[in-house]
């Protein structure tokens, strides 16, 4: 009885010991999220949209549409905050649409970059599923900042089509200020 007390108190150390040595185990050095860049940059905000401007950028991408023979597509505008500024919906958009555009609209703002860059940090795998806890964001192409003077002053989104179609007519509309 003696000796399986011995060997049940060796066990029980053993266990604990092993499971503080998993615990302080360092991160998979194949990680790129490990990596500590040397610099810690973005693009600033600037002054917010103002309407003209932003009925501009609409009305490039919605002629892309046109120009293409696309009736299907809603186009939202946004400040640097991610508030709606301008919408514009054609008539043969799916109800969906209406709010994907604006959430592209907002992610792109918010997260000063194009939604693109969501979508295509998923498709690199595992380590980088942390991108769907990020609140707001939307990995479907189609939302794209809008730059003047090397600052955002907004974002556009837009929703209906295939995301390269959404894509195709968001950057019509960025190039419309440029």
């Amino acid at each position: 009885m003696r000796d399986l007390k011995k060997l049940a108190c060796v066990a029980g150390v053993a266990m604990l010991v092993s499971t503080g040595a998993f615990a302080q185990a360092p991160a998979p050095s194949e990680n790129p999220n490990d990596a500590v860049p040397e610099a810690a940059n973005a693009m600033p905000y600037g002054e917010p949209i103002n309407l003209e401007t932003a009925k501009k950028v609409a009305t490039a991408a919605l002629d892309e549409a046109k120009k293409r023979n696309w009736g299907i597509f809603c186009v939202a505008i946004v400040n640097p905050a991610g508030d709606l500024v301008y919408f514009e919906k054609q008539d043969n958009c799916q109800n969906g649409s209406v709010n994907i555009s604006q959430h592209k609209a907002r992610a792109s703002a918010r997260y000063r970059r194009p939604t693109l860059a969501f979508e295509q940090g998923l498709g690199r795998g595992n380590y980088f599923t942390y991108l769907l806890t990020l609140e707001d964001v939307i990995a479907s192409r189609g939302g794209n900042p809008i730059v003047i003077g090397g600052k955002i002053v907004g974002a556009i989104g837009v929703s209906g089509g295939t995301g390269s179609q959404d894509n195709v007519m968001s950057l019509a509309g960025v190039a419309a200020v440029k």
